[in-house]
């Protein structure tokens, strides 16, 4: 454990039981969230490589135009 995370579980432990409930329950919601967002990633490796290969092969057929920002049409 790094001693940042020491220094937080050490401030918490100070704290009234509930409080520490509450602040237990935002750190595992962070985890869970971050443990999501790992695996939708992790998932969508093959979706992003279709889709690059994708843009690669109409780029090859000359299905595509150049990118100019300042071409663009306002809306």
């Amino acid at each position: 454990m790094n001693k940042m995370l020491e220094r937080a579980l050490a401030e918490i432990e100070k704290l009234p039981e509930d409080e520490q409930e509450a602040i237990a329950c935002v750190i595992m919601d962070e985890i869970d969230a971050e443990k999501g967002w790992e695996e939708r990633f992790a998932r969508s490796q093959d979706r992003l490589a279709d889709l690059a290969r994708r843009a690669g092969d109409r780029i090859a057929e000359g299905k595509t135009a150049p990118f100019d920002p300042s071409d663009r049409r306002r809306r």
